[in-house]
């Protein structure tokens, strides 16, 4: 073999060896990402067939719970603004067991989000029917003294409005592509079919119609002590490396960060100063990037 094609043949050997070796380093750290999320199963497979697939492939929607950076960043956020009304907070105090298994919960929100986001039709209206059968077995009373129950369309209103605002604040601050006016407004759009199949009401279908639910609303939010509890519990995470407290609490910053400022100050959030939104920010795009590198293959065949 001449000089040249032992050379050639060399360095394909080692850039092989090299690639294979950087799969399996972004293989564990994937594995090490999803544990420490509470995600025990494999990501689903999209569904891209536009007849049979629940969101259209290519939509504002897929592109936006694509991104996991952005998704971790509102999901917390929203977990800290559903607190904000009493009657769903009172709910989630007496019958969640957020406590005990954290994790667990944010898994069961994420494989809906998955199923609904990415799957078929058949796949989508099943996830729906589980929830709604396990909202008819959450019911009680307030320590206010008013009954409750997860079923109530109002408040499934209320937990859609908090989760899709949170995950549109999150994906115009941190995601890779942020969506314009007209892409915000046809995720909300589209979102409101899962909220109505669920049982919401009145669902918020545009950036207009949400700010306008929220100035409805407001009168209604308070800060009781079980969503202090839940507030403290959310912000102090269930970390136990100092690497998985130190990344966790740039996501709360970032989190905090999203929520609009009214909310923030009914949670008894203090505001960032200046510097330390300064450094929050790109600090959380440096990490966001770490964990698209992770993801990719995983993100690509859902997308």
């Amino acid at each position: 073999m001449e000089p040249r094609a032992q050379l050639l043949e060399a360095h394909a050997v080692g850039r092989a060896a090299t690639e294979n070796r950087i799969e399996q380093v972004r293989g564990q750290a994937l594995i090490h990402v999803r544990r420490s999320m509470g995600l025990t199963s494999q990501p689903p497979v999209a569904c891209v067939d536009p007849d049979l697939a629940f969101v259209a492939p290519g939509s504002v929607v897929r592109r936006i719970h694509g991104d996991l950076p952005a998704m971790l960043i509102g999901g917390l956020s929203a977990l800290l603004f559903q607190m904000l009304h009493p009657l769903a907070m009172a709910g989630v105090a007496r019958h969640s067991n957020y406590r005990q298994d954290p994790l667990g919960r944010l898994e069961r929100t994420a494989s809906f989000l998955a199923a609904t986001t990415f799957g078929t039709k058949d796949e989508s209206r099943a996830a729906i029917e589980r929830v709604r059968r396990v909202h008819r077995g959450v019911r009680g009373v307030a320590p206010d003294g008013r009954p409750y129950s997860a079923a109530d369309p109002d408040l499934l209103t209320w937990v859609h409005a908090a989760e899709v605002s949170s995950f549109l604040a999150a994906s115009r601050v941190y995601a890779p592509i942020p969506p314009t006016r007209q892409e915000a407004d046809d995720y909300l759009d589209q979102m409101a079919t899962v909220a109505l199949a669920l049982g919401a009401v009145d669902v918020p279908r545009s950036t207009a119609g949400l700010e306008a639910y929220y100035v409805e609303v407001r009168p209604r939010l308070r800060l009781t002590a079980e969503a202090r509890t839940a507030r403290n519990f959310v912000l102090r995470g269930v970390g136990r490396w100092p690497h998985e407290l130190a990344t966790y609490g740039l996501l709360v910053g970032a989190a905090r960060g999203v929520l609009p400022t009214w909310a923030r100050r009914q949670l008894g959030l203090r505001s960032l100063p200046a510097g330390d939104r300064l450094a929050v920010r790109p600090s959380v795009r440096l990490l966001g990037n770490a964990f698209r590198w992770v993801v990719a293959p995983a993100a690509s065949a859902r997308t």
